[in-house]
């Protein structure tokens, strides 16, 4: 198996950012403050991470039934344990490497349910884009719900992006990348067509032809309204586990639910930016806090702690699932082979 060398530098640059982000949001922490730190991390309510545990199991399960509900149009039924385990794996191989999650259970279900993994690759782009309209909802609702909050922060985050790093986007700029665009699909296209012979030119369109059948998937859907149900009940089920997660730190326990749908909000960004949110996660959600009047350093920790255990049911449900898929593929196996000489 070759080595990607530009995965792992990848890899690493966004960890380096995350670890980055671990160092220097302790730094902000005044050596006089460390003992409130200490002190919120001492004193939390741990028995609460028992219902987040719930609470984002829960969501798993959810996601692994939306999933059977997008393969289901294109003659696919496949068993929802097995599904819910490629998910759970799926989760932990992105803990190590950013989106071989996504690959890895595509390819489990593949090999335990004999689903093509080329049509499952649609699938996944459609509950990605899902999540991306739930997640912008989310942040509509605490746009609503918090103006002054979400405004001020989303303001300063684009003042440091855009004006202390002077990044100079013109429209000029703009009409020349979308240009690059367009003459990139069109040179694609034209050396598809002349080098239509090549294996691997075949092997490509046939990984494109069965995303594309998967995307399709989305237009045949018989339960479009189970589908949208589950994707916004997945998204409540993370501001349940939010809310939950506040409640357990001394400082934060006060806030309420408006405060849980922007910490949500920038959070989840921090899930994007690092591998597995490390660094990235705490930080946004500290800094949202900040601006409902928490101390950053009660922010950071309860931020820390809200990432610590959503790492932790990954970890253990992740490993569970990497043990259970062949046994109870095994097992099945051995009860249908029963079953016939019966």
């Amino acid at each position: 198996m070759k080595i990607k060398w530009t995965s792992v530098l990848q890899y690493l640059f966004f960890l380096g950012i995350g670890i980055f982000l671990v160092w220097w949001s302790l730094q902000q922490i005044p050596a006089e403050k460390w003992i409130e730190f200490k002190r919120s991390l001492s004193t939390a309510n741990y028995w609460l991470m028992i219902p987040v545990f719930i609470i984002l199991s829960l969501s798993h399960i959810l996601r692994a039934i939306r999933w059977k509900i997008l393969m289901k149009p294109m003659g696919f039924t496949p068993k929802l344990p097995n599904i819910f385990f490629s998910v759970m794996i799926g989760y932990l191989a992105n803990l190590a490497v950013p989106r071989l999650g996504e690959v890895l259970k595509c390819t489990l279900l593949a090999k335990y349910e004999k689903v093509p993994a080329d049509k499952l690759i649609g699938t996944i782009l459609i509950e990605r884009a899902f999540d991306v309209i739930c997640l912008a909802l989310v942040f509509l609702i605490a746009f609503i719900c918090q103006y002054e909050i979400i405004g001020d922060y989303a303001h300063q985050l684009l003042n440091e992006v855009l004006v202390n790093k002077k990044w100079d986007f013109t429209s000029t700029k703009f009409y020349i990348f979308l240009m690059t665009i367009i003459i990139g699909i069109v040179l694609i296209r034209f050396l598809f067509n002349k080098l239509n012979h090549l294996s691997v030119v075949t092997a490509i369109k046939k990984i494109l032809r069965g995303i594309w059948e998967g995307l399709k998937s989305i237009q045949q859907l018989q339960q479009k309204g189970l589908f949208i149900l589950l994707s916004l009940s997945i998204w409540v089920l993370y501001i349940a586990g939010t809310w939950v997660g506040l409640l357990a730190t001394s400082g934060t326990e006060q806030l309420g639910l408006p405060a849980a749908l922007s910490a949500l909000a920038f959070a989840s960004i921090g899930m994007i930016v690092t591998p597995g949110g490390i660094g990235a996660y705490a930080f946004f959600l500290a800094k949202v806090l900040e601006k409902n009047g928490i101390p950053f350093e009660l922010g950071f920790a309860n931020g820390t702690l809200q990432w610590f255990a959503q790492f932790i049911i990954v970890l253990i449900v992740g490993f569970i699932s990497l043990s259970l898929l062949p046994w109870y593929n095994k097992k099945n196996k051995n009860e249908s082979s029963s079953s016939h000489i019966g």
